[in-house]
């Protein structure tokens, strides 16, 4: 449906990089990177507002590069809302319309039918500076959505939201996908990318570098950029040694941690999921599994239990419930064994 082929642009001292992606109809992408990392620049390079140095942009099979922005059929909703002040409710969603020279019956029907459906009907008299951060957040995906656009780009759509809000927009951005809306969703949240998205981008330094469903990107990172994205903290380096075809990474703090059968290079970066590693008293005696001792360092609060980080020479955190707490009363200064499976330990690009 809509699809970039190696789009490059110089902006400044930043510049995007060859990006290709391909986006069906019907999906919602999510777009996820750092601040400055190039979200918002390919957005605007999509809906018209730049153009791209090089490469190709095309909407349902037409080459769009080149086109005018209100030839794209393309919808942005901006991060700050970007209504206008002194039009009511009602005067922002049929802006669009009314510079279309649509007959007034037919907006009104328009203007009421999308308020309802972002249930804003009563709003509509109202000025934008007497609306709460959701409200805004719904009359602008209103304004967008009433020119029925292909594509809703969204920039940022929950960053000027409550915290107590933002899982009605979630719920309201799903059901526009569900009825058909295709999506795509720049961000910098992670949780955003795991409620929302039915594909992943993960861009950084105007690069994509690497896409995927959520759970293949954030349960099998490229990188550990992406990794970190994920919540990832136990990142180890280490010298993998060979002892007759059974292999063993050593950390330079000399923790050794039993790898699955495979080929090793002489060394490299290996990560291990908190929520895979089990917490006791004593060394686990199964075969390939490592258990690491350790002191308990920190126990700290988490929406889902706790996080235990244990000093074992080399820092290991692990994720536990609030039954595994009771169960086990784990203290600061506790000594206590870290194990898990050589399956929950990955390899990993360093960069």
């Amino acid at each position: 449906m809509l699809r970039t082929e190696k789009i490059s642009v110089k902006l400044g001292q930043f510049s995007l990089n060859n990006i290709s992606i391909d986006i069906a109809e019907g999906e919602y992408y999510v777009l996820l990177g750092r601040s400055g990392a190039g979200k918002s620049q390919l957005l605007e390079l999509l809906c018209g507002l730049t153009s791209p140095d090089e490469g190709k942009i095309y909407l349902n099979g037409r080459d769009i590069t080149n086109s005018k922005i209100q030839d794209r059929n393309l919808g942005l909703v901006f991060q700050d809302f970007s209504l206008f002040p002194h039009m009511s409710v009602r005067n922002n969603i049929s802006y669009s319309l009314r510079v279309r020279k649509i007959p007034f019956d037919e907006i009104d029907r328009q203007v009421a039918s999308i308020a309802s459906e972002m249930n804003i009907s009563d709003l509509l008299d109202r000025k934008p500076g007497f609306l709460s951060g959701g409200e805004k957040q719904r009359v602008a995906l209103a304004r967008t959505l009433i020119i029925a656009p292909d594509v809703l780009l969204l920039d940022e759509p929950l960053s000027s939201v409550d915290a107590s809000l933002k899982d009605s927009i979630r719920r309201l951005l799903r059901r526009l996908n569900r009825n058909g809306q295709t999506i795509i969703h720049v961000t910098h949240d992670f949780s955003e990318a795991i409620s929302l998205a039915s594909r992943v981008g993960v861009i950084h330094n105007g690069r994509i570098i690497q896409e995927g469903t959520p759970d293949e990107v954030f349960r099998h990172p490229a990188n550990k950029f992406v990794a970190r994205y994920a919540g990832i903290k136990n990142f180890f380096r280490v010298k993998y040694i060979n002892n007759n075809g059974k292999y063993t990474g050593v950390t330079d703090k000399g923790v050794r941690i039993n790898l699955a059968d495979s080929n090793y290079p002489s060394e490299g970066l290996l990560i291990i999921r908190s929520g895979e590693i089990i917490l006791s008293g004593d060394q686990s005696d199964k075969q390939m599994v490592t258990s690491i001792k350790g002191i308990i360092d920190d126990i700290v609060p988490t929406t889902t239990g706790f996080e235990v980080s244990i000093n074992a020479g080399d820092y290991i955190f692990a994720d536990i419930s609030g039954k595994e707490m009771e169960s086990g009363s784990y203290k600061v200064g506790e000594v206590i064994w870290a194990s898990f499976d050589s399956d929950s330990v990955m390899t990993l690009s360093d960069k």
